[in-house]
């Protein structure tokens, strides 16, 4: 990410802050949470509350490394499948990116791609989702008092500091950073370009020498293939018993998701995108 884009990213943190502010409260109060304090277990929080809005949430190991999420919405269910093969933290983002679409999101859409590279259409419901984002896994009260706990402990090295924050929030990377000056924590007044252009083999670095867990630096590959399968072998048999579905017809739909499945979990090339610290998504709209 280039300075010029981060200060826009900032710019606009600051003239719709309290805005998006809000829309977070609104949710925490939906979900029965405060808006105050970190959330612990994402998912645990956040599937039931996409079920309300007629959302499943599903976790896939995909091929394409650079693809964040789907997000499908028919006439009836709609569906949100996680791509597992980015790193642990980029899938919470990813599910708080989300739910802003589907909860306060202007756009209308069939199928949309959110990709986790550095190009993305810069237009504002995508900056809107990425601070929503950021303002519910990382609190402003709680990041403030944790900043200057990791900032002590970490000798005033600000790339210690966010390292740390970055661990303890189990965000991305870019995403902690520019936290950080959304809430004009650092001591400079000026962005630090080295903290700007850290690259995932320093992170990885400095996660070992700082003993932290390096695992959320690695995708999980969580796979609820099987899950999904046996549900829909569970609706499709008790439609059979009903006489509203025939053997047929559910062999078929079992044979085309197999197929499909097999299809977006076949490996591509790496593309070397650094993913594990990056935040951005670019909605590639409908299909």
């Amino acid at each position: 990410m280039n300075i010029e884009r981060l200060r826009k990213i900032i710019a606009y943190s600051d003239a719709n802050r309290d805005e998006i502010e809000a829309k977070v409260k609104s949710f925490c109060a939906f979900a029965g949470i405060s808006s105050d304090k970190e959330v612990l277990n994402l998912m645990q929080i956040i599937r039931p509350c996409f079920h309300k809005k007629g959302y499943l949430i599903f976790e896939l190991p995909l091929g394409d490394e650079e693809i964040g999420a789907l997000c499908y919405r028919g006439d009836g269910q709609g569906y949100l499948v996680l791509n597992t093969s980015l790193p642990q933290i980029n899938v919470h983002f990813a599910l708080c990116h989300e739910l802003y679409h589907v909860f306060y999101g202007e756009m209308k859409f069939g199928h949309k791609v959110e990709f986790s590279n550095d190009h993305y259409y810069e237009h504002e419901e995508e900056f809107a989702a990425n601070l929503f984002a950021g303002m519910l896994l990382m609190p402003e009260t709680g990041f403030r008092l944790m900043y200057s706990r990791f900032k002590e402990e970490s000798g005033n090295r600000e790339e210690d500091t966010v390292i740390r924050l970055m661990n303890y929030y189990q965000a991305p990377y870019m995403a902690v950073l520019i936290r950080c000056y959304e809430l004009g924590l650092p001591d400079t007044g000026s962005i630090s370009q080295e903290l700007l252009h850290m690259n995932r083999e320093r992170v990885r670095e400095k996660f070992m020498d700082l003993w932290l867990d390096e695992s959320i630096l690695d995708a999980t590959k969580k796979d609820d293939y099987a899950h999904v399968e046996a549900i829909v072998t569970r609706l499709g048999e008790e439609g059979i018993k009903e006489s509203y579905l025939n053997e047929r017809t559910l062999k078929k739909v079992l044979h085309n998701m197999r197929g499909l499945y097999s299809e977006i979990k076949n490996p591509c090339p790496d593309k070397g995108s650094d993913s594990i610290w990056n935040t951005d998504c670019k909605d590639k709209g409908e299909q």
